[in-house]
């Protein structure tokens, strides 16, 4: 069952800032919502849920140095994403 993402008008700001200034992870992110919808636990995802102050949280790699991090509502097939960045920025 394919997964709903949810772009909300926060994060849109915050992507589009951040493929301007990473235009060659254009194609990865695309390519990472397009997995995210069909199977978010495929293992290159490395879907994993956060802790702390961000236990609320759950993050996916783009690459080995950008992730999103994303609200992840398993029971209603939600997906919303929140921060991009690199490691540091989204775990701050």
């Amino acid at each position: 069952m394919p997964y709903a993402i949810e772009i909300t008008q926060s994060y849109e700001k915050r992507l589009v800032k951040f493929l301007k200034k990473h235009r060659d992870i254009t194609s990865k992110y695309g390519k990472v919502i397009r997995l995210l919808e069909v199977d978010p636990f495929h293992p290159s995802l490395r879907l994993h849920k956060l802790f702390g102050k961000l236990d609320k949280l759950y993050s996916v790699s783009i690459d080995m140095q950008y992730r999103i991090s994303i609200e992840f509502y398993i029971e209603d097939n939600k997906i919303i994403p929140v921060q991009i960045g690199t490691h540091d920025e989204v775990y701050k």
